[in-house]
């Protein structure tokens, strides 16, 4: 996806503080503080411009959300989408995956969604994917020992590549699907990525994975 950049961005994403975590590592092991309760604590790690995320704490207000994405742009219009609606359970925070564990602590987060991430298609690329088992293995340090991760994509050779390395990683599979829209389940919620894709008629490749 590329991304128009926006003279000033970053400034205008600091305005932003109800929602937009500046300094997201200042905050590790101690995010049921910034929520000010206990609740469950899931992430989307590649959140975009926030539809799914803000969706998913209209709809669940006892769940707190954190939205991560490493692009200022979108993660600017996710924290103007949240404003919008006024949301107490949703933080914004901006940060490079591969160092998720300095700004969580073990077994910090309660669920993980990783929605249509990019797929990088280049063999050379491969260590990039989100699935790619040195990311799985970060997660499984931040996430609970029954935590669950749901993955969701319409590419594919990316569910392929993920199917295996799950397997690699002895994760435990269950609710696969290779066409989730044919299911006609009620309590999907979509991405932006999702609403394109699925009215164009691609299939929607979904599945949910935890640790051994």
């Amino acid at each position: 996806m590329r991304v128009r950049r926006v003279p000033g961005a970053y400034e205008a994403l600091t305005e932003l503080k109800t929602y937009f975590i500046e300094k997201p590592e200042e905050h590790k092991g101690k995010w049921r503080e910034v929520f000010g309760n206990d609740h469950p604590i899931h992430a989307e790690f590649g959140g975009g411009k926030g539809k799914f995320i803000i969706e998913m704490a209209m709809k669940y207000p006892e769940v707190n959300f954190i939205m991560v994405d490493a692009v200022t742009e979108v993660v600017l219009k996710a924290a103007q989408r949240a404003e919008n609606h006024q949301l107490h359970n949703l933080k914004i925070v901006m940060l490079d995956l591969r160092f998720a564990e300095n700004y969580f602590a073990e077994h910090e987060l309660d669920r993980i969604y990783l929605n249509f991430s990019d797929p990088w298609p280049k063999k050379r690329h491969y260590k990039r994917r989100l699935t790619h088992r040195e990311f799985l293995e970060i997660y499984k340090r931040i996430l609970k020992t029954d935590g669950w991760i749901h993955f969701k994509t319409d590419n594919k050779g990316l569910f392929e590549f993920s199917l295996n390395e799950f397997a690699e990683t002895d994760m435990i599979m269950r609710n696969i699907t290779l066409d989730l829209h044919a299911l006609g389940w009620e309590d999907n919620v979509m991405t932006e990525y999702e609403s394109k894709f699925s009215s164009m008629g691609h299939p929607i490749y979904r599945i949910e994975v935890t640790y051994r």
